[in-house]
């Protein structure tokens, strides 16, 4: 690798760290924990302590500066030689990776195994645990009542001592997809504390650095692609607050990475696991669908592909279905949709602010808008990628849906914004890797 390659690596790295200090481990949930009621203990006991037995933001800061150091001290050694080894770059961008994302992670799950379950943790990773939980006891997730779990200590809103209570339906449903569920519940087995569900979600974090190794695009663009993956600020958070989007992220760009290697049937798989841990993984289906006809795949092939896809969302929500199919519906298509009040700086909220709306747990007209504006914007940017024959074009139109989409959603969560963050890494890797071909090709001519 030359001293330019070397160097554009170490500039992706040194913005991560730079991006990154400033808000690392900033709006964690407020608790309050009477003194001497923390008792480090397990295998994350040593970074309590280090912490000393608190939410110590600035414990996580250094280590990212550490981190920042490292990039350059490397930086500073690449100067001086005129070919740098891959591997060296490939353990300073681990080494990078594991200082921004690991510590704040383990920290949190050291804190919660320290002293309650129902603290340093949020509302939505602890539902997701209570959901595993309530699976291995035989109970069906999906419309359970959830008062009386714990849960209710995030809303007290909802319950107030006196006026009138703020109705808070996360008390009555369970938001995510089956898979998510699925996931926990085999979670749950791990002993404590590594069945929290964040560390699950901190894995999968990670493992979106390997990911990127799996497209057929030039080393430095791979080791730069991989680290802005696992380490831009979204998934930074999303790891130790205990944002779920990682996990059905990770088999979102795999899919495109399989299908790219044209193993139709692993992308097909992969496609269809993102979907049952997160229903935003589904707006990448018909971009994925689209690259395998232009690229003329055969009939059986294609048939086969259709039954692995469906075979594995079937097996996942089929249980649940017959469970229970009204509150599998309501929880997880109507509950965003419908049922949840307005929040975030989508056009819902927009409306809201200029008084176009009145109510945020009022009516909002989201699948018509969604037919008007969010379904030819994505038929658009299908053709596009129909005309251009190429994957890179479909990841970038999948970015550019997904944003349409969650926009004009009921509910914009700043989290959501890891969907087309991605999107946008998965395209660029992939135009790299056609551009490699083409000039490998113009060698060979």
């Amino acid at each position: 690798m030359t001293r330019r390659e070397a160097a554009a690596v170490l500039g992706v790295l040194g913005f991560l760290v730079a991006i990154t200090v400033p808000g690392l481990g900033s709006d964690a949930w407020p608790f309050v924990v009477p003194s001497g009621e923390t008792d480090p203990q397990g295998i994350f006991k040593h970074v309590v302590r280090a912490a000393d037995r608190h939410w110590d933001v600035g414990l996580l800061r250094a280590g990212a500066i550490l981190a920042g150091l490292l990039v350059a001290l490397t930086a500073a050694v690449v100067l001086a030689l005129r070919v740098v080894r891959p591997v060296v770059l490939i353990a300073v961008s681990v080494l990078v990776v594991g200082l921004l994302v690991v510590p704040a992670t383990v920290l949190q799950v050291g804190l919660r195994d320290a002293t309650q379950p129902w603290i340093h943790v949020n509302d939505s990773t602890y539902q997701i645990d209570l959901a595993g939980e309530l699976i291995l006891d035989g109970v069906n997730p999906y419309g359970h009542d959830y008062r009386g779990s714990g849960l209710e200590r995030w809303y007290p809103a909802a319950q107030p001592e006196e006026g009138e209570a703020i109705p808070q339906v996360a008390l009555d449903h369970f938001a995510y997809f089956p898979g998510t569920a699925l996931t926990a519940a085999a979670w749950r087995l791990l002993p404590s504390p590594l069945d929290d569900y964040r560390i699950f979600v901190l894995l999968c974090t990670l493992g979106l650095f390997l990911a990127a190794f799996l497209f057929d695009a030039p080393l430095t663009w791979k080791i730069a692609a991989g680290a802005a993956l696992a380490a831009n600020p979204l998934a930074i958070r999303g790891a130790w607050f205990g944002t779920a989007d990682a996990p059905s992220v990770l088999l979102t760009v795999v899919a495109f990475a399989f299908l790219a290697r044209s193993r139709y049937l692993l992308a097909a798989a992969s496609i269809a696991g993102a979907v049952l841990l997160k229903q935003f993984a589904l707006v990448a289906v018909p971009f994925l669908i689209v690259t395998m006809l232009t690229r003329a795949v055969p009939r059986p092939l294609l048939l086969r592909a259709g039954a692995v896809f469906a075979g594995i969302l079937v097996a996942g929500v089929l249980p649940f279905a017959i469970a229970d199919p009204g509150a599998l519906w309501d929880d997880t298509i109507a509950y965003g949709a419908q049922t949840y009040r307005i929040i975030g700086y989508g056009l819902a909220g927009v409306l809201i602010e200029v008084g176009a709306l009145d109510d945020r747990f009022g009516p909002y007209p989201f699948l018509p808008i969604a037919l008007v504006l969010w379904l030819p914007l994505t038929a658009w940017l299908l053709w596009t990628q129909w005309r251009s024959r190429r994957l890179w074009i479909g990841a970038a139109g999948f970015g550019a849906s997904i944003l349409g989409l969650l926009y004009l959603g009921r509910v914009f969560q700043n989290s959501y914004l890891i969907w087309p963050l991605t999107a946008v890494l998965v395209s660029f890797l992939l135009a790299s890797s056609e551009q490699d071909e083409a000039a490998d090709s113009s060698a060979r001519s």
